[in-house]
């Protein structure tokens, strides 16, 4: 594990909490859902042996609070805090990769369009574009459903209804920084579930990626899923995506959250990936600088 180093960035709205550990390329984590940094926590300590690993809590959830409205729209919005973060820590010059777990792995696609001279590899693992199925319009309505139980019932209703998208399952138990887990009383504590169904559930699973201007982009683009999560339908765009892209599909230990239940595994797999596509951009590099022949 590298030295942990943590700060917080002001940004227009918001506060950003960070954390950096290791030394090497440029590795930037991007959490989805209600998770803030501390569910990377494991993961980046095995990564940190090869890169430079910085993480954060999205505005709004855990140790990064509002100073200002909701983020709205949000796409925009955590795409925006994020390349500020990155400018914030390294010069506009120095390439960097973006792993990004479901909602997250919707910022990192958009960082990847917005900047792809920047962002050099974007690992995009079960972003929840529900609107890129055949069957947008049933989970929208679903999502709607869960939106309107969360109003009428509160969080544990509406997460429970929420475990459909998971085969039924309930949520498994992931670290964050403020303990939002289930109760041994059967309550939950509220407050980063009831900002992620109040401001991110619905813009997210609407949220479908710019794949037009992706697929320009696709061989530093990895459509990636869980091994354990085939079958549930929140694995069901990223192998549209993959697909739109011309990309193989990315299998990675675990399901939605495998990098949190098998870090060691996970990382391995990942640092692997990294290293090809940087062998093969310094490759590329190589090529572009030999004088032609004629």
């Amino acid at each position: 594990m590298g030295t942990l180093e943590s700060g917080a960035l002001a940004v227009p709205g918001a506060r950003l909490y960070f954390e950096v550990r290791g030394t090497g390329p440029l590795l930037l984590l991007i959490p989805g859902g209600a998770s803030d940094a501390e569910v990377f926590r494991d993961l980046a300590d095995e990564l940190a042996a090869r890169h430079r690993v910085v993480t954060y809590d999205p505005r709004g959830i855990s140790r990064s609070p509002l100073d200002g409205p909701p983020p709205e729209p949000w796409l925009a919005t955590q795409a925006d805090d994020a390349a500020r973060l990155l400018d914030h820590l390294a010069p506009a010059d120095e390439p960097v990769r973006v792993f990004g777990s479901c909602a997250g792995a919707l910022i990192a696609l958009e960082l990847m369009v917005r900047d792809p001279q920047r962002v050099r590899l974007v690992v995009a693992h079960e972003p929840p574009a529900m609107g890129m199925l055949p069957d947008a319009a049933r989970h929208a309505a679903f999502f709607d459903d869960v939106h309107a139980t969360f109003r009428q019932d509160g969080v544990a209703a509406a997460l429970d209804r929420l475990q459909a998208v998971f085969s039924g399952r309930p949520a498994p138990a992931l670290p964050e920084a403020t303990g939002n887990t289930h109760n041994a009383d059967n309550t939950y504590h509220a407050d980063n579930n009831a900002f992620f169904l109040s401001h991110v559930m619905l813009p997210s699973t609407r949220c479908v990626p710019d794949v037009t201007a992706l697929a320009a982009l696709a061989d530093r683009v990895v459509p990636a899923g869980g091994r354990g999560s085939r079958t549930h339908d929140v694995h069901r765009p990223v192998v549209v995506l993959a697909r739109r892209l011309g990309r193989t599909l990315e299998e990675f230990p675990g399901g939605h959250v495998g990098y949190a239940q098998h870090p060691a595994s996970f990382a391995e797999q990942l640092a692997a990936l990294l290293a090809d596509a940087d062998a093969d951009a310094d490759a590329d590099a190589d090529a572009d600088t030999q004088p032609s022949r004629g």
